[in-house]
């Protein structure tokens, strides 16, 4: 299990949420996983976006995998 808790992960996301508000978007998360993985799911216009995966990878994940290198994969479940 990852030594990062959710509460952690949600201080480093609040640092991008702002730009995800901005377009009616926001992110929760989930469940940090046994694999090091992180669960998450869009929100609001991220939920449908076009390019939510680019927001998930090149925003989201780079975020927390910056703060938290035992992270190895941020994934979006519905």
């Amino acid at each position: 299990m990852a030594s990062a808790t959710i509460e952690q992960i949600n201080e480093v996301l609040d640092q991008i949420r702002p730009h995800l508000r901005v377009d009616g978007g926001d992110v929760e998360v989930i469940s940090i996983n046994t694999d090091n993985t992180v669960s998450v799911r869009l929100l609001g216009a991220c939920n449908c976006c076009p390019l939510n995966l680019m927001t998930l990878r090149a925003g989201i994940e780079r975020v927390i995998m910056n703060k938290f290198p035992e992270i190895v994969r941020v994934e979006s479940v519905t």
